[in-house]
C-alpha cells in the first residue's frame, strides 16, 4: 500500500509540470504522482461559481464516468457550506458517508470508491474549486489527507492560469 511519501523523480514531475504552458499540466502531474503515493482510485478537479452555487469538472482521471464539463449544485448542501463557503478540506469515509454527502452516491459506490477527500482551493480569500481524491479503502489515512492536501497547494495555479 503506498505510504505518501514522494521520491525525488516525484518530487521533479511536480516541478516539471510548473514550468509548463500546458493547461491543467500541474492537475494531471498531482493525479500521476498522487496515484503513485496514496493509491487513489479517481481524482476529479471541479471550478467554483459562487454566484451559481455549482462547480464544474474541469478535470477526470475517469472521463468516463466524471465526464469532463459536467456540473453539480451545491447551493444549501453541507457539503457546500463546509467546503466551499467555509473553505475546509472535507474527509469523507465509508458508503454512509459517500451516501450523505453527494448525490451521485451510488456511482461514486458503484465503481468502489468509499472514501474521499475534497480540498478547497483557495485565492485569496476566493474558493476557486476543488481537487477530489477517491480511494477504495474505507477509512482516508493521515499521510493520504496531508499530500492530499499539498498537492491542493501545488495544483492552485491551474484555476488561477485557465
Amino acid at each position: 500500500m503506498p505510504d505518501a511519501v514522494l521520491t525525488a523523480a516525484q518530487l521533479a514531475q511536480l516541478t516539471g509540470a510548473a514550468r509548463e504552458a500546458a493547461p491543467l499540466a500541474l492537475l494531471r502531474a498531482a493525479d500521476v504522482v498522487g496515484r503513485q503515493a496514496m493509491g487513489h482510485r479517481l481524482c476529479t478537479a471541479m471550478r467554483f461559481d459562487a454566484a451559481a452555487m455549482t462547480v464544474r469538472r474541469l478535470y477526470s482521471s475517469d472521463a468516463g464516468s466524471y465526464p469532463v464539463g459536467g456540473a453539480k449544485p451545491k447551493r444549501d448542501t453541507a457539503w457546500g457550506r463546509h467546503v466551499l463557503l467555509e473553505r475546509r478540506v472535507f474527509v469523507g469515509e465509508g458508503a454512509a458517508a459517500i451516501t450523505e454527502f453527494f448525490d451521485d452516491h451510488a456511482l461514486i459506490l458503484g465503481l468502489g470508491l468509499r472514501s474521499i477527500v475534497n480540498v478547497p482551493i483557495l485565492h485569496g480569500d476566493a474558493c476557486l474549486g476543488t481537487v477530489n481524491f477517491l480511494w477504495a479503502e474505507e477509512r482516508v489515512r493521515p499521510e493520504w489527507r496531508a499530500l492530499a492536501e499539498l498537492l491542493g497547494l501545488v495544483v492552485a495555479p491551474d484555476w488561477i492560469a485557465a
